[in-house]
C-alpha cells in the first residue's frame, strides 16, 4: 500500500537556507542525502526590508525551484526565532526586525500555496550541524560541537544527531554566543566587528570605512603583518578558552567548524586549538567542515522529514 508518507519520502525535499544577506533554495534527494542535480537558487535578501518584502523575496526563491517536489519544506533560519511556531523574535538584533512577532510560517505557506503542506523550521547552525552529522566531519561522533563562524558565532551541541538546547551540559539555550570571555560578551571579540576592532586598536586605525574587512586582514596576516596575525590569534584563542569548559562538560569528541571565516583555517585552527588546550583530559580534535555549503541544506531536509511534533 502506497501512503502519503511513502510518496513524500520518494520525492525531492525542498529546503530554504535563510541568511542575513541571501536566501538559498534547493531540492535534496532524501535517499542519497545530497542536493539533486537541479539549480540551487541563491537570491539576495534585504534584512532591513519590511515584512512583506522579506517574505516575498524568500517565496520567489522557493517558487523558482522545479515543481514535483515533496510539499514538506525544511527551513534553516537564524535566531532569535520561535522554531516550533514559526514566529519571528527579532527584537533589537539589527536584522529582520520587521519580522518580529510575524508568523513567518503562515506567510510563506500562503505564498507557496499548493506547493507547501508543511514547514519545519530549525536554527541555521543546527541545520549545518545536522548536515555535517549525516555525511560530514561530525559523522560518527555521538557528542559533537559544531560552530559557524561569520558575522558572529553560531553553535550547535549535538547528541546522537539531535541539537541540545537546555540542561547543565550546554550554554544557555545551547548558544555559544551567550558566553563571555575576558569579561565581555564573546561576540565582542569573536566576530567580524570584533576582529576588525582589535586590528584597529593594534594599528591605531580610525574610521570604519578605512578598516580592512576580515578577509583582507587574513590576507595581510599571511603576508607577515604582525597586527593582522595577532588579531586572528587573539580572537580564536579567546574562542577556545570560552568553549573549553563546555566541550569538556558535554563530553564532545570533536569540534567541527564551518561558516565564512573557516576559509581562513590556517589562521583559525592553531589559535583555537591553543586556547582550547586542556590542562588534563582528552585532546578533542578541531575539524573543518567537509560540506560547508551543502550541510545546512542537508540538515534542513533531514528536519523536514521528521514528525511534526519532533523537538
Amino acid at each position: 500500500m502506497i501512503t502519503a508518507t511513502t510518496r513524500h519520502a520518494s520525492r525531492p525535499v525542498p529546503v530554504l537556507d535563510i541568511g542575513g544577506t541571501h536566501v538559498t533554495a534547493a531540492l535534496v534527494d532524501p535517499t542519497a542525502s545530497r542536493p539533486v542535480p537541479s539549480p540551487v537558487i541563491r537570491r539576495p535578501l534585504r534584512a532591513h526590508a519590511d515584512a512583506d518584502a522579506v517574505l516575498d523575496a524568500i517565496a520567489r526563491a522557493a517558487l523558482a525551484l522545479p515543481a514535483g517536489h515533496s510539499p514538506r519544506w525544511g527551513v534553516a533560519m537564524p535566531g532569535p526565532f520561535d522554531y516550533a511556531t514559526g514566529v519571528g523574535r527579532f527584537a533589537d538584533v539589527g536584522k529582520f526586525e520587521s519580522l518580529n512577532g510575524v508568523d513567518v510560517g503562515a506567510g510563506l505557506r500562503e505564498r507557496l500555496a499548493d506547493r507547501c503542506e508543511r514547514l519545519r523550521f530549525l536554527n541555521d547552525a543546527d541545520a549545518f550541524a545536522v548536515g555535517e552529522y549525516g555525511s560530514g566531519a561530525a559523522a560518527g561522533h555521538d557528542h559533537v560541537v559544531c560552530l559557524t563562524l561569520g558575522t558572529g558565532v553560531g553553535s550547535s551541541f549535538l547528541s546522537g544527531g539531535r541539537p541540545v538546547h537546555s540542561g547543565p551540559l550546554v550554554p544557555p539555550g545551547g548558544h555559544a554566543y551567550r558566553l563571555t570571555v575576558h569579561g565581555r560578551p564573546l561576540e565582542d571579540t569573536v566576530s567580524r566587528r570584533g576582529i576588525r576592532a582589535h586590528y584597529a586598536r593594534l594599528t591605531s586605525a580610525t574610521g570604519d570605512q578605512h578598516l580592512p574587512d576580515v578577509r583582507d586582514i587574513a590576507a595581510r596576516a599571511r603576508k607577515g603583518d604582525a597586527a593582522a596575525q595577532e588579531a586572528f590569534r587573539y580572537a580564536f584563542d579567546a574562542l577556545g578558552q570560552a568553549l573549553a569548559p563546555w566541550i569538556d562538560r558535554f563530553e564532545a569528541t570533536a569540534v567541527v567548524i564551518g561558516g565564512s571565516m573557516a576559509r581562513s583555517w590556517d589562521l583559525i585552527h592553531p589559535a583555537l586549538t591553543t586556547g582550547r588546550a586542556p590542562a588534563d583530559g582528552p585532546d578533542v580534535p578541531v575539524l573543518p567542515a567537509r560540506q560547508p555549503e551543502e550541510a545546512p541544506l542537508l540538515g534542513a531536509a533531514h528536519w523536514a522529514q521528521g514528525t511534526p511534533d519532533a523537538p
